[in-house]
């Protein structure tokens, strides 16, 4: 039986060596296999001899390879579960091949019989001593060990290599292990009164060598196209989620971000992970809305990862549809880290903020000093008292009216008047009356003006009038109301005293059209315009005051 066992055994060493590329995992498998190999060896050479020498080599390099299965199968757990370019360091290899070294010393030295001892003088029946039972103490350790290391990766997902084929790894342990363990029992512990039963130990192996190899087959475990496109995956920049048609995720890689709660063979909620990480502090309805519907194109949305006033990582997060036909067979989830983006397009938004802010502030500025400019423009060209033009002003625009009111033969005329006895008012009244009889003077000549009128403080009580499109006979009729209104305006002087009324004398001019007029220096003929008016206003004061004389 041993030996059909080991032929299996070795028939599937040379399968695995002829039709397969030899990758590093395959390579710790090889190994793993010869050690399983040692054991129906050793048990074949016992009993294929009578000599006691030979038969002790035997049963020890049947115990050796055993012993050395522990550690070979340890070994390939790790590689199992972290991946096909695991490389284990030199201490920890050392470490755990120190039990596995030091017990196969042991057993090869033998001393005082203390690993077995022979019975009849052979060592076809044996008593097994303390080392053996070390031996045994050491292999469940190492069994144990290795149970746990799979069990973990197996309920967390982690591992690279996926959750089937670490449950199948599993499996192969508990074959592995059940059948020595009944081995142990009845042809060792219940030897005196059970009758022997061989090669339980090389079943074992055998059977969970092929189903362990099986397991591998199926799930292409050793593939190096397999394994090489697992890797490419892993470093891959962006993160990668592989659901099926009810949302259960069936492969991811290492990129995914821990904190999302992602694993494998666990539904994902997207709802509940959107609620947690939005942007908004919400559930995007149109990305959840896109997510459920069964047709559409790409969609994408954006999520944080992170708690309070501490660092946060952005990332974009795209979910594609797999279809076969007009049925859905899952979805592509990808989540890109664009934390280095966001955090520049944060920041220029800020700089634009504070440019806004400043543009703002800079404007209000400008605003402000419009309204100055204007103020002191305005302060420029009135008079603070009465609110009218002033004498500069009504010199600046008769410069430039003049001249086109004579180029196109427009008439104009021009009153200069002063009020009557105004030296009597403030020497009576004092000066605060006396500018408030200018003020008043003022005010109610502004209300007999037209709107194109200019009205101008010339000098002291002094005041002009420019009057475009003005012939002789509406200057002469706007003078007189003029004149009028300001004789019937009474203005109060205070404490209790009756309102006073004052007159003005006027001096009127006006240009009609005339065909030969040639002006070489305006200033020049404002000044002798002006003088003119003025021998007409003091004509208007000689002859009486009050009244309205044309030049």
């Amino acid at each position: 039986m041993d030996l059909g066992l080991l032929l299996g055994l070795f028939a599937i060493f040379v399968y695995v060596f002829v039709k397969n590329v030899i990758t590093t995992q395959y390579k710790v498998y090889l190994l793993f296999h010869v050690f399983m190999m040692l054991w129906p060896i050793g048990q074949i050479g016992v009993h294929s001899t009578d000599r006691p020498h030979l038969q002790i080599i035997f049963i020890t390099l049947s115990f050796v390879g055993f012993t050395m299965l522990g550690f070979g199968w340890l070994l390939f757990a790790k590689f199992l579960v972290n991946g096909a370019y695991y490389r284990p360091g030199r201490n920890v290899v050392l470490l755990t091949l120190a039990p596995s070294l030091l017990l196969p010393a042991a057993m090869i030295w033998n001393p005082d019989n203390l690993f077995v001892a022979p019975v009849g003088g052979g060592y076809a029946e044996r008593v097994y001593g303390p080392v053996f039972w070390a031996v045994i103490v050491q292999l469940v350790g190492y069994f144990l060990y290795a149970i746990g290391i799979l069990r973990k990766a197996y309920r967390s997902g982690d591992a690279r290599s996926g959750g089937p084929r670490v449950g199948n790894a599993l499996i192969g342990l508990v074959i592995l292990v059940t059948l020595p363990t009944l081995d142990l029992v009845v042809n060792v512990a219940l030897d005196p009164w059970l009758p022997v039963v061989p090669g339980m130990t090389t079943l074992s192996i055998l059977l969970s060598d092929i189903y362990f190899l099986f397991s591998l087959q199926k799930h292409r475990s050793f593939d190096l196209v397999k394994v090489a496109k697992q890797d490419v995956i892993d470093t891959l920049s962006v993160g990668i989620v592989v659901l099926d048609e009810h949302d259960v995720v069936i492969e991811m890689n290492r990129n995914v971000n821990r904190s999302l709660n992602i694993a494998r063979g666990k539904r994902l909620d997207m709802e509940a992970l959107l609620a947690a990480h939005s942007l908004a502090g919400g559930v995007d309805e149109a990305f959840l809305n896109g997510f459920r519907a069964h047709a559409g194109d790409r969609i994408h949305t954006e999520i944080s990862i992170g708690a309070g006033n501490g660092p946060r990582q952005y990332m974009a997060m795209h979910a594609a549809r797999v279809r076969a036909g007009a049925s859905l067979r899952g979805r592509v989830i990808t989540l890109q880290d664009i934390t280095e983006l966001k955090s520049l397009v944060m920041k220029s938004q800020e700089h634009n903020h504070s440019l806004q802010e400043r543009n703002r502030a800079l404007i209000y500025m400008q605003d402000e000093l419009f309204q100055a400019n204007r103020k002191l423009e305005q302060m420029a060209i009135t008079d603070s008292l009465t609110g009218c033009f002033n004498r500069r002003f009504m010199m600046q625009q008769l410069e430039h009216e003049v001249l086109t009111n004579l180029r196109y033969r427009i008439p104009f005329a021009v009153f200069l008047f002063d009020i009557d006895l105004f030296k009597l008012v403030n020497d009576t009244y004092g000066h605060v009356v006396g500018d408030e009889v200018i003020r008043r003077t003022a005010e109610a000549v502004r209300g007999t003006l037209r709107r194109t009128d200019i009205l101008a403080r010339y000098g002291g009580e002094e005041f002009a009038v420019y009057l475009p499109h003005t012939n002789k006979e509406q200057a002469e009729m706007l003078a007189q109301r003029v004149r009028e209104v300001v004789e019937s305006n009474e203005i109060p002087t205070g404490r209790g005293r009756a309102p006073i009324s004052v007159t003005i004398s006027m001096g009127v001019h006006v240009v009609e059209e005339q065909t030969h007029l040639q002006v070489d220096d305006v200033k020049t003929y404002l000044k002798e315009l002006f003088s003119k008016i003025d021998t007409a206003l003091y004509r208007a004061k000689d002859n009486g005051r009050n009244r309205v004389v044309n030049h």
